[in-house]
Protein backbone atom coordinates (compact mmCIF):
# COMPACT_ATOMS: atom_id res chain seq x y z
CA UNK A 1 0.00 0.00 0.00
CA UNK A 2 1.23 3.35 -0.73
CA UNK A 3 2.85 5.54 2.11
CA UNK A 4 2.11 9.25 1.04
CA UNK A 5 0.37 10.61 3.88
CA UNK A 6 -0.74 14.25 5.32
CA UNK A 7 -1.88 15.93 8.13
CA UNK A 8 -4.23 18.30 9.09
CA UNK A 9 -6.44 18.94 11.99
CA UNK A 10 -8.52 16.51 13.17
CA UNK A 11 -12.33 17.91 13.98
CA UNK A 12 -14.36 14.49 14.68
CA UNK A 13 -13.11 11.64 15.87
CA UNK A 14 -12.77 7.94 14.69
CA UNK A 15 -11.13 6.19 11.40
CA UNK A 16 -12.34 4.84 8.23
CA UNK A 17 -11.04 4.67 4.96
CA UNK A 18 -12.57 3.70 1.77
CA UNK A 19 -12.85 5.12 -2.10
CA UNK A 20 -12.58 8.79 -2.65
CA UNK A 21 -15.28 11.08 -3.91
CA UNK A 22 -14.28 15.05 -5.43
CA UNK A 23 -16.83 17.27 -4.48
CA UNK A 24 -16.84 20.11 -7.50
CA UNK A 25 -15.38 23.60 -6.77
CA UNK A 26 -18.04 26.42 -6.54
CA UNK A 27 -18.94 27.99 -9.37
CA UNK A 28 -16.48 30.42 -11.20
CA UNK A 29 -17.43 34.31 -11.48
CA UNK A 30 -20.94 34.76 -14.25
CA UNK A 31 -19.64 36.94 -17.24
CA UNK A 32 -21.32 40.67 -17.11
CA UNK A 33 -21.99 39.89 -20.81
CA UNK A 34 -24.22 40.19 -22.77
CA UNK A 35 -26.27 43.01 -21.57
CA UNK A 36 -30.03 41.91 -20.99
CA UNK A 37 -32.15 42.92 -23.95
CA UNK A 38 -35.27 43.47 -21.33
CA UNK A 39 -33.69 44.34 -17.94
CA UNK A 40 -37.06 44.27 -16.43
CA UNK A 41 -37.61 40.91 -17.78
CA UNK A 42 -33.96 39.25 -16.63
CA UNK A 43 -34.61 40.70 -13.21
CA UNK A 44 -38.25 39.33 -12.78
CA UNK A 45 -36.27 35.92 -12.99
CA UNK A 46 -34.25 36.26 -9.88
CA UNK A 47 -36.92 36.13 -7.12
CA UNK A 48 -38.50 32.37 -8.84
CA UNK A 49 -35.16 31.81 -8.64
CA UNK A 50 -34.70 32.52 -4.88
CA UNK A 51 -38.07 30.47 -4.38
CA UNK A 52 -37.20 27.53 -6.29
CA UNK A 53 -33.59 26.93 -4.21
CA UNK A 54 -35.09 27.71 -0.94
CA UNK A 55 -37.94 24.94 -1.54
CA UNK A 56 -35.51 22.44 -2.15
CA UNK A 57 -33.46 23.44 0.76
CA UNK A 58 -36.22 23.52 2.55
CA UNK A 59 -37.14 20.36 1.86
CA UNK A 60 -33.72 18.81 2.50
CA UNK A 61 -34.48 20.39 5.82
CA UNK A 62 -37.31 18.14 6.49
CA UNK A 63 -35.40 15.02 6.45
CA UNK A 64 -33.10 16.48 8.60
CA UNK A 65 -32.75 16.54 12.81
CA UNK A 66 -31.21 19.10 15.16
CA UNK A 67 -28.63 21.43 13.88
CA UNK A 68 -28.53 19.84 10.88
CA UNK A 69 -32.31 20.74 10.19
CA UNK A 70 -31.58 24.23 11.54
CA UNK A 71 -28.82 25.30 9.57
CA UNK A 72 -30.15 23.90 6.21
CA UNK A 73 -33.81 25.95 7.22
CA UNK A 74 -31.32 29.20 7.76
CA UNK A 75 -29.82 29.04 4.41
CA UNK A 76 -33.41 28.71 3.01
CA UNK A 77 -34.04 31.98 4.62
CA UNK A 78 -31.13 33.69 3.65
CA UNK A 79 -31.75 32.09 -0.34
CA UNK A 80 -35.17 33.78 -0.37
CA UNK A 81 -34.24 37.00 1.30
CA UNK A 82 -35.82 39.78 0.12
CA UNK A 83 -32.75 42.30 0.55
CA UNK A 84 -30.33 40.19 -1.47
CA UNK A 85 -32.92 39.47 -4.35
CA UNK A 86 -33.67 43.30 -4.31
CA UNK A 87 -30.36 44.00 -4.28
CA UNK A 88 -29.49 41.65 -7.20
CA UNK A 89 -32.62 43.06 -8.94
CA UNK A 90 -31.32 46.91 -8.97
CA UNK A 91 -28.09 45.55 -10.61
CA UNK A 92 -29.85 44.33 -13.33
CA UNK A 93 -31.95 47.38 -13.63
CA UNK A 94 -29.38 50.14 -12.82
CA UNK A 95 -26.38 48.60 -14.52
CA UNK A 96 -27.70 46.08 -16.87
CA UNK A 97 -25.95 43.09 -15.82
CA UNK A 98 -27.47 39.14 -16.57
CA UNK A 99 -29.12 37.96 -13.57
CA UNK A 100 -26.35 35.52 -12.76
CA UNK A 101 -23.84 38.12 -12.74
CA UNK A 102 -26.52 40.58 -10.47
CA UNK A 103 -26.70 37.95 -8.07
CA UNK A 104 -23.09 37.04 -7.54
CA UNK A 105 -22.11 40.58 -7.30
CA UNK A 106 -25.00 41.17 -4.46
CA UNK A 107 -24.25 38.03 -2.56
CA UNK A 108 -20.73 39.38 -2.42
CA UNK A 109 -21.13 42.47 -0.83
CA UNK A 110 -23.44 40.73 2.06
CA UNK A 111 -20.47 37.96 2.14
CA UNK A 112 -17.72 41.14 2.82
CA UNK A 113 -19.96 42.55 5.36
CA UNK A 114 -20.02 38.92 7.37
CA UNK A 115 -16.64 38.34 6.47
CA UNK A 116 -15.91 42.21 7.60
CA UNK A 117 -17.67 41.75 11.21
CA UNK A 118 -14.90 38.93 12.51
CA UNK A 119 -15.40 35.98 14.23
CA UNK A 120 -18.52 33.83 14.55
CA UNK A 121 -20.48 36.31 11.91
CA UNK A 122 -17.07 35.67 9.33
CA UNK A 123 -17.67 31.81 9.40
CA UNK A 124 -20.97 32.30 8.16
CA UNK A 125 -20.14 34.04 5.21
CA UNK A 126 -19.55 30.47 3.92
CA UNK A 127 -23.16 30.13 3.80
CA UNK A 128 -24.39 33.69 2.06
CA UNK A 129 -21.35 31.76 -0.87
CA UNK A 130 -23.31 28.62 -0.76
CA UNK A 131 -26.66 30.44 -1.25
CA UNK A 132 -24.65 32.33 -3.92
CA UNK A 133 -23.70 29.18 -6.05
CA UNK A 134 -26.79 27.36 -5.86
CA UNK A 135 -29.24 30.68 -6.85
CA UNK A 136 -26.31 31.21 -10.04
CA UNK A 137 -26.63 28.30 -10.92
CA UNK A 138 -30.55 27.93 -11.33
CA UNK A 139 -29.95 30.60 -13.14
CA UNK A 140 -27.76 29.78 -15.58
CA UNK A 141 -29.85 26.15 -15.83
CA UNK A 142 -26.90 24.03 -14.60
CA UNK A 143 -26.53 21.65 -11.81
CA UNK A 144 -24.93 23.20 -8.32
CA UNK A 145 -21.78 22.30 -7.11
CA UNK A 146 -21.85 20.46 -3.97
CA UNK A 147 -21.70 16.64 -3.26
CA UNK A 148 -22.83 14.34 -5.74
CA UNK A 149 -24.91 11.58 -4.91
CA UNK A 150 -23.20 8.38 -3.48
CA UNK A 151 -23.71 5.15 -4.83
CA UNK A 152 -21.50 3.59 -1.64
CA UNK A 153 -19.71 4.73 0.92
CA UNK A 154 -17.23 7.25 -0.22
CA UNK A 155 -14.44 9.19 1.49
CA UNK A 156 -15.24 12.93 0.36
CA UNK A 157 -12.97 15.43 -0.54
CA UNK A 158 -13.26 19.23 -0.84
CA UNK A 159 -11.68 22.64 -0.72
CA UNK A 160 -14.51 23.12 2.07
CA UNK A 161 -17.77 22.16 2.29
CA UNK A 162 -20.62 24.41 2.63
CA UNK A 163 -22.78 24.17 5.47
CA UNK A 164 -26.23 23.35 3.83
CA UNK A 165 -23.93 20.29 1.92
CA UNK A 166 -22.82 18.97 4.84
CA UNK A 167 -25.81 19.25 6.86
CA UNK A 168 -27.47 16.90 4.25
CA UNK A 169 -24.65 14.31 4.36
CA UNK A 170 -26.11 10.92 4.62
CA UNK A 171 -23.68 9.37 7.45
CA UNK A 172 -24.26 5.68 5.70
CA UNK A 173 -22.85 6.88 3.03
CA UNK A 174 -19.85 9.46 4.06
CA UNK A 175 -17.10 7.44 5.64
CA UNK A 176 -14.68 10.28 6.35
CA UNK A 177 -14.44 14.27 5.53
CA UNK A 178 -11.25 15.96 3.99
CA UNK A 179 -11.11 19.51 3.54
CA UNK A 180 -8.14 21.69 2.27
CA UNK A 181 -9.29 24.47 4.26
CA UNK A 182 -11.48 25.27 6.99
CA UNK A 183 -10.81 24.96 10.98
CA UNK A 184 -11.86 23.75 13.75
CA UNK A 185 -14.76 26.04 14.66
CA UNK A 186 -16.16 25.49 10.88
CA UNK A 187 -19.85 24.10 10.40
CA UNK A 188 -18.19 20.91 8.77
CA UNK A 189 -16.27 20.34 11.60
CA UNK A 190 -19.44 20.68 13.98
CA UNK A 191 -21.71 18.88 12.12
CA UNK A 192 -19.32 16.18 11.52
CA UNK A 193 -19.10 15.53 15.21
CA UNK A 194 -23.14 15.91 15.41
CA UNK A 195 -23.43 13.21 12.66
CA UNK A 196 -20.36 10.58 13.94
CA UNK A 197 -18.51 11.04 11.34
CA UNK A 198 -14.25 11.09 10.97
CA UNK A 199 -12.86 14.66 9.95
CA UNK A 200 -9.91 16.37 9.20
CA UNK A 201 -9.75 19.45 7.90
CA UNK A 202 -6.92 21.92 6.83
CA UNK A 203 -5.05 19.38 4.92
CA UNK A 204 -2.30 21.37 2.54
CA UNK A 205 -2.10 19.67 -0.43
CA UNK A 206 -5.06 17.04 -0.39
CA UNK A 207 -6.77 18.31 -3.92
CA UNK A 208 -2.97 17.94 -5.13
CA UNK A 209 -2.82 14.02 -4.09
CA UNK A 210 -3.82 11.90 -6.84
CA UNK A 211 -5.41 9.05 -4.80
CA UNK A 212 -8.37 6.74 -5.39
CA UNK A 213 -8.60 5.65 -2.26
CA UNK A 214 -7.43 7.51 1.57
CA UNK A 215 -7.68 6.46 5.23
CA UNK A 216 -8.69 9.11 7.32
CA UNK A 217 -7.87 9.13 11.24
CA UNK A 218 -9.78 11.87 12.56
CA UNK A 219 -8.55 11.73 16.27
CA UNK A 220 -4.73 12.32 14.87
CA UNK A 221 -5.71 14.42 11.62
CA UNK A 222 -3.36 11.53 9.61
CA UNK A 223 -4.87 11.03 6.28
CA UNK A 224 -3.42 8.35 4.14
CA UNK A 225 -3.17 7.10 0.78
CA UNK A 226 -4.90 3.80 0.63
CA UNK A 227 -5.18 0.79 -1.12
CA UNK A 228 -7.80 1.24 -3.43
CA UNK A 229 -8.67 -3.02 -3.66
CA UNK A 230 -8.49 -3.23 0.63
CA UNK A 231 -11.88 -3.77 2.14
CA UNK A 232 -13.79 -0.46 3.31
CA UNK A 233 -13.48 0.49 6.61
CA UNK A 234 -16.48 2.01 8.48
CA UNK A 235 -15.73 4.23 11.71
CA UNK A 236 -17.60 2.75 14.42
CA UNK A 237 -21.23 3.96 15.03
CA UNK A 238 -21.66 4.91 18.90
CA UNK A 239 -25.72 4.64 18.67
CA UNK A 240 -28.00 6.66 20.53
CA UNK A 241 -26.42 8.68 23.11
CA UNK A 242 -28.27 8.49 26.83
CA UNK A 243 -27.44 11.36 29.24
CA UNK A 244 -30.21 12.80 31.95
CA UNK A 245 -29.63 16.54 31.19
CA UNK A 246 -27.56 17.27 34.21
CA UNK A 247 -23.57 18.23 33.31
CA UNK A 248 -22.10 16.60 35.72
CA UNK A 249 -18.90 13.63 36.11
CA UNK A 250 -19.62 9.89 36.74
CA UNK A 251 -18.66 10.82 40.77
CA UNK A 252 -21.03 14.11 40.79
CA UNK A 253 -18.64 17.09 40.20
CA UNK A 254 -20.87 19.80 39.03
CA UNK A 255 -19.83 20.86 34.87
CA UNK A 256 -22.54 22.57 33.60
CA UNK A 257 -23.19 21.98 29.77
CA UNK A 258 -24.34 24.97 28.59
CA UNK A 259 -25.11 26.51 24.69
CA UNK A 260 -23.67 28.71 22.75
CA UNK A 261 -26.38 31.16 20.66
CA UNK A 262 -26.48 34.24 18.32
CA UNK A 263 -30.23 33.72 17.42
CA UNK A 264 -33.73 33.23 18.64
CA UNK A 265 -33.62 29.73 16.17
CA UNK A 266 -29.97 29.46 17.83
CA UNK A 267 -31.35 29.39 21.20
CA UNK A 268 -34.13 27.24 20.67
CA UNK A 269 -32.25 24.26 19.20
CA UNK A 270 -29.55 25.12 22.20
CA UNK A 271 -33.13 24.33 24.64
CA UNK A 272 -34.27 21.54 22.44
CA UNK A 273 -30.74 19.47 22.85
CA UNK A 274 -30.57 19.65 26.34
CA UNK A 275 -28.56 22.53 27.19
CA UNK A 276 -28.71 23.52 30.64
CA UNK A 277 -28.35 27.37 30.09
CA UNK A 278 -26.76 29.27 28.16
CA UNK A 279 -22.83 30.64 28.05
CA UNK A 280 -22.02 32.47 25.15
CA UNK A 281 -25.39 34.71 23.90
CA UNK A 282 -23.80 36.78 20.82
CA UNK A 283 -25.62 40.04 20.36
CA UNK A 284 -23.98 40.92 16.71
CA UNK A 285 -27.03 40.08 15.44
CA UNK A 286 -28.74 42.78 16.77
CA UNK A 287 -26.46 45.72 15.26
CA UNK A 288 -24.77 43.74 11.89
CA UNK A 289 -27.00 45.33 9.39
CA UNK A 290 -27.92 48.38 10.96
CA UNK A 291 -26.93 51.82 9.42
CA UNK A 292 -27.81 53.63 13.19
CA UNK A 293 -27.75 52.47 16.74
CA UNK A 294 -30.50 49.70 17.37
CA UNK A 295 -32.80 51.80 20.24
CA UNK A 296 -33.09 50.45 23.35
CA UNK A 297 -36.36 49.35 22.58
CA UNK A 298 -35.53 47.58 19.56
CA UNK A 299 -32.48 45.89 21.12
CA UNK A 300 -34.69 44.95 24.20
CA UNK A 301 -37.22 43.23 21.84
CA UNK A 302 -34.22 40.81 20.20
CA UNK A 303 -32.70 40.01 23.44
CA UNK A 304 -35.80 38.83 24.86
CA UNK A 305 -36.55 36.09 21.93
CA UNK A 306 -33.30 34.91 22.61
CA UNK A 307 -33.82 35.00 26.65
CA UNK A 308 -37.35 33.24 26.08
CA UNK A 309 -36.57 29.39 25.66
CA UNK A 310 -34.20 29.75 28.62
CA UNK A 311 -36.94 31.50 31.51
CA UNK A 312 -35.27 30.22 35.04
CA UNK A 313 -32.01 29.26 33.61
CA UNK A 314 -28.86 30.93 33.41
CA UNK A 315 -28.08 32.33 30.52
CA UNK A 316 -24.49 34.82 29.93
CA UNK A 317 -25.00 37.58 27.68
CA UNK A 318 -21.79 38.33 25.84
CA UNK A 319 -21.92 42.62 25.27
CA UNK A 320 -21.06 43.77 21.38
CA UNK A 321 -17.91 42.23 20.50
CA UNK A 322 -17.33 45.07 17.74
CA UNK A 323 -14.74 47.54 16.46
CA UNK A 324 -12.46 48.10 14.01
CA UNK A 325 -11.83 44.48 13.00
CA UNK A 326 -16.03 43.95 13.31
CA UNK A 327 -16.81 47.47 11.37
CA UNK A 328 -20.25 48.67 12.50
CA UNK A 329 -21.25 52.02 10.28
CA UNK A 330 -22.46 53.75 13.77
CA UNK A 331 -19.32 53.06 15.70
CA UNK A 332 -17.58 55.28 12.87
CA UNK A 333 -13.98 53.35 12.97
CA UNK A 334 -10.98 54.30 12.28
CA UNK A 335 -8.31 53.06 9.65
CA UNK A 336 -5.88 50.81 11.69
CA UNK A 337 -3.05 49.13 10.43
CA UNK A 338 -3.66 46.04 12.70
CA UNK A 339 -7.24 46.14 13.26
CA UNK A 340 -7.31 42.71 15.14
CA UNK A 341 -5.15 44.30 17.25
CA UNK A 342 -6.81 47.61 17.66
CA UNK A 343 -9.80 49.10 19.12
CA UNK A 344 -12.34 46.28 19.59
CA UNK A 345 -14.75 44.72 22.02
CA UNK A 346 -14.87 46.38 25.37
CA UNK A 347 -12.23 49.13 24.13
CA UNK A 348 -15.20 50.41 21.98
CA UNK A 349 -17.20 51.34 25.19
CA UNK A 350 -14.00 53.87 26.70
CA UNK A 351 -14.59 56.10 24.14
CA UNK A 352 -17.99 55.54 23.87
CA UNK A 353 -19.36 54.49 27.19
CA UNK A 354 -22.93 55.51 26.10
CA UNK A 355 -23.50 52.79 23.70
CA UNK A 356 -22.62 49.92 26.15
CA UNK A 357 -24.71 51.59 29.05
CA UNK A 358 -27.70 51.52 26.36
CA UNK A 359 -26.87 47.95 25.98
CA UNK A 360 -26.87 46.68 29.35
CA UNK A 361 -30.31 48.51 29.71
CA UNK A 362 -31.59 46.37 27.20
CA UNK A 363 -29.90 43.58 28.38
CA UNK A 364 -31.20 44.21 32.30
CA UNK A 365 -35.42 44.64 30.29
CA UNK A 366 -35.17 41.39 28.54
CA UNK A 367 -34.37 39.75 31.75
CA UNK A 368 -37.21 41.27 33.60
CA UNK A 369 -39.66 40.39 30.08
CA UNK A 370 -37.95 36.84 29.36
CA UNK A 371 -37.77 35.25 32.96
CA UNK A 372 -33.94 34.31 32.72
CA UNK A 373 -31.43 34.40 35.07
CA UNK A 374 -29.04 37.01 33.12
CA UNK A 375 -25.34 37.42 33.99
CA UNK A 376 -23.20 40.09 31.18
CA UNK A 377 -19.44 39.65 29.95
CA UNK A 378 -17.26 41.76 28.13
CA UNK A 379 -15.13 40.83 25.30
CA UNK A 380 -11.73 41.67 24.90
CA UNK A 381 -10.21 42.15 28.39
CA UNK A 382 -6.96 42.21 28.93
CA UNK A 383 -6.10 43.45 32.13
CA UNK A 384 -7.58 43.56 35.58
CA UNK A 385 -8.52 47.57 35.36
CA UNK A 386 -10.59 46.76 32.51
CA UNK A 387 -12.71 43.67 34.28
CA UNK A 388 -13.59 45.92 36.77
CA UNK A 389 -14.32 49.07 34.86
CA UNK A 390 -16.91 46.98 33.14
CA UNK A 391 -18.16 45.40 36.57
CA UNK A 392 -19.12 48.26 38.04
CA UNK A 393 -20.94 49.68 35.26
CA UNK A 394 -23.06 46.46 34.15
CA UNK A 395 -23.79 46.32 38.24
CA UNK A 396 -24.87 50.14 37.68
CA UNK A 397 -27.48 49.16 35.19
CA UNK A 398 -28.76 46.67 37.25
CA UNK A 399 -27.52 43.18 36.46
CA UNK A 400 -26.38 41.86 39.34
CA UNK A 401 -23.67 39.36 37.52
CA UNK A 402 -20.99 40.44 35.75
CA UNK A 403 -17.79 38.68 34.09
CA UNK A 404 -15.34 38.68 31.34
CA UNK A 405 -14.37 36.84 28.64
CA UNK A 406 -10.97 35.57 28.19
CA UNK A 407 -9.20 35.39 25.32
CA UNK A 408 -6.06 37.45 25.39
CA UNK A 409 -2.92 35.95 26.68
CA UNK A 410 -2.46 38.41 29.47
CA UNK A 411 -5.95 37.77 30.91
CA UNK A 412 -5.29 34.78 31.05
CA UNK A 413 -2.08 34.77 32.99
CA UNK A 414 -3.79 37.53 35.35
CA UNK A 415 -6.99 35.20 35.57
CA UNK A 416 -6.89 35.44 39.60
CA UNK A 417 -7.19 39.25 40.05
CA UNK A 418 -9.72 39.22 37.64
CA UNK A 419 -11.81 36.50 39.05
CA UNK A 420 -10.91 38.93 42.46
CA UNK A 421 -12.97 41.65 40.21
CA UNK A 422 -15.73 39.97 38.60
CA UNK A 423 -17.93 37.38 39.30
CA UNK A 424 -16.69 34.74 37.11
CA UNK A 425 -14.77 34.51 33.97
CA UNK A 426 -15.33 32.39 30.15
CA UNK A 427 -12.63 31.54 28.14
CA UNK A 428 -12.99 32.25 24.37
CA UNK A 429 -10.41 29.20 23.23
CA UNK A 430 -11.13 30.20 19.27
CA UNK A 431 -9.35 33.78 19.78
CA UNK A 432 -7.34 32.69 22.65
CA UNK A 433 -5.57 30.56 20.82
CA UNK A 434 -5.13 32.90 17.39
CA UNK A 435 -3.89 35.54 19.93
CA UNK A 436 -1.75 32.93 21.67
CA UNK A 437 -0.11 31.47 18.77
CA UNK A 438 -0.06 34.54 16.14
CA UNK A 439 -2.61 32.71 13.86
CA UNK A 440 -5.60 34.11 12.27
CA UNK A 441 -8.47 31.60 13.12
CA UNK A 442 -9.94 31.97 10.00
CA UNK A 443 -6.68 30.60 7.46
CA UNK A 444 -6.37 27.84 6.66
CA UNK A 445 -2.67 27.65 5.79
CA UNK A 446 -2.12 28.10 10.25
CA UNK A 447 -5.23 26.10 11.19
CA UNK A 448 -2.81 23.80 12.36
CA UNK A 449 -1.52 26.30 14.96
CA UNK A 450 -5.33 26.94 16.21
CA UNK A 451 -5.66 23.33 17.39
CA UNK A 452 -7.28 23.19 20.72
CA UNK A 453 -5.66 20.66 21.60
CA UNK A 454 -2.34 22.70 21.67
CA UNK A 455 -0.40 22.20 25.42
CA UNK A 456 0.63 25.79 24.91
CA UNK A 457 -3.31 27.15 25.35
CA UNK A 458 -4.14 23.93 27.12
CA UNK A 459 -1.22 25.18 29.97
CA UNK A 460 -2.97 28.46 29.47
CA UNK A 461 -6.12 26.79 30.79
CA UNK A 462 -4.90 25.29 33.68
CA UNK A 463 -3.94 28.76 35.20
CA UNK A 464 -7.37 29.95 34.24
CA UNK A 465 -9.12 26.64 36.09
CA UNK A 466 -6.71 27.22 38.98
CA UNK A 467 -7.74 30.50 39.54
CA UNK A 468 -11.02 29.75 39.76
CA UNK A 469 -10.08 26.94 42.71
CA UNK A 470 -8.37 29.71 44.11
CA UNK A 471 -11.16 32.18 44.25
CA UNK A 472 -14.11 29.91 44.74
CA UNK A 473 -15.53 31.52 41.44
CA UNK A 474 -16.79 29.82 38.33
CA UNK A 475 -14.33 29.32 34.79
CA UNK A 476 -16.16 28.06 31.48
CA UNK A 477 -15.24 27.35 28.30
CA UNK A 478 -17.38 28.85 25.46
CA UNK A 479 -14.58 28.34 22.74
CA UNK A 480 -15.75 25.83 20.40
CA UNK A 481 -12.98 23.58 22.71
CA UNK A 482 -15.83 22.59 24.51
CA UNK A 483 -17.27 20.80 21.93
CA UNK A 484 -15.08 18.12 22.09
CA UNK A 485 -16.41 15.09 23.96
CA UNK A 486 -12.67 14.13 24.89
CA UNK A 487 -11.55 17.48 25.05
CA UNK A 488 -14.12 18.39 27.45
CA UNK A 489 -13.01 15.84 30.11
CA UNK A 490 -9.75 17.53 30.01
CA UNK A 491 -11.28 20.57 30.12
CA UNK A 492 -13.08 19.30 33.75
CA UNK A 493 -9.91 18.52 35.22
CA UNK A 494 -8.07 21.64 34.03
CA UNK A 495 -10.62 22.74 36.93
CA UNK A 496 -12.92 24.56 34.29
CA UNK A 497 -16.57 24.87 35.48
CA UNK A 498 -19.00 25.20 32.84
CA UNK A 499 -18.46 24.23 28.81
CA UNK A 500 -20.77 25.75 26.39
CA UNK A 501 -20.67 24.81 22.85
CA UNK A 502 -23.00 24.90 19.70
CA UNK A 503 -26.10 22.67 20.10
CA UNK A 504 -25.07 19.63 18.30
CA UNK A 505 -22.24 18.55 20.49
CA UNK A 506 -24.85 19.10 23.70
CA UNK A 507 -25.79 15.35 24.39
CA UNK A 508 -22.91 14.18 23.31
CA UNK A 509 -20.56 16.24 25.63
CA UNK A 510 -23.04 15.80 28.58
CA UNK A 511 -22.71 11.91 28.08
CA UNK A 512 -19.18 12.14 28.33
CA UNK A 513 -19.09 13.89 31.30
CA UNK A 514 -21.11 11.58 32.90
CA UNK A 515 -19.41 8.40 31.85
CA UNK A 516 -15.76 9.76 33.65
CA UNK A 517 -15.01 10.55 37.26
CA UNK A 518 -13.52 13.93 37.98
CA UNK A 519 -10.25 11.63 39.46
CA UNK A 520 -10.32 10.57 35.69
CA UNK A 521 -10.74 14.22 34.14
CA UNK A 522 -7.54 15.00 36.07
CA UNK A 523 -5.48 12.40 34.80
CA UNK A 524 -6.22 12.77 31.09
CA UNK A 525 -4.90 16.82 31.74
CA UNK A 526 -2.04 16.03 33.63
CA UNK A 527 -1.41 13.59 30.20
CA UNK A 528 -2.38 16.27 27.68
CA UNK A 529 -0.14 19.05 29.59
CA UNK A 530 2.48 16.63 29.52
CA UNK A 531 2.99 16.64 25.49
CA UNK A 532 4.33 18.62 23.10
CA UNK A 533 2.04 18.89 20.45
CA UNK A 534 -1.79 18.44 19.50
CA UNK A 535 -1.31 15.49 18.20
CA UNK A 536 0.72 13.57 20.70
CA UNK A 537 -2.03 14.98 23.66
CA UNK A 538 -4.85 13.98 21.68
CA UNK A 539 -3.09 10.43 22.17
CA UNK A 540 -2.20 10.50 25.50
CA UNK A 541 -5.66 11.36 26.64
CA UNK A 542 -7.13 8.60 24.78
CA UNK A 543 -4.71 6.00 25.90
CA UNK A 544 -5.77 6.64 29.61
Amino acid sequence: MPSESLTGVAVSPGRASGPVVRVAESLGEPASTPAPADPAAEAARIDPAAQIVAARLEKLAETATGEAATILITTAAMAADPALVSSAEQLVKNQNLPAPRAVHQAAGKFADALAAAGGYMAERARDVLDVRDRLVAELLGIAPPGVPDLDSPSVLVARDLAPADTAGLDPDKVLALVTEEGGPTSHTAILARALGIPAVVAVRGILALDAQALAVDGDTGVVEVADPNAEVVTAAKTGAIEWDGSGATADGHRVKVLGNVGSATDAQAAAEAGAEGVGLFRTEFCYLDASSEPSVEEQRKAYTAVLTPFRGKPVIVRTLDAGADKPLAFLEPEDEPNPALGVRGLRVAFDRPEILDRQLEAIAGAAQDSGAEVSVMAPMVATVAEAAWFAERARAAGIARAGVMIEIPAAALTAREILEAVDFVSVGTNDLAQYTFAADRQLGAVAKLNDPWQPGLLRLLKVIGQAAKDTGKPAGVCGEAAADPRLALVLAGLGLTSLSMNAPAVRAVGASLAATTLAECEALAEAALATSDPVSARQAAAQR
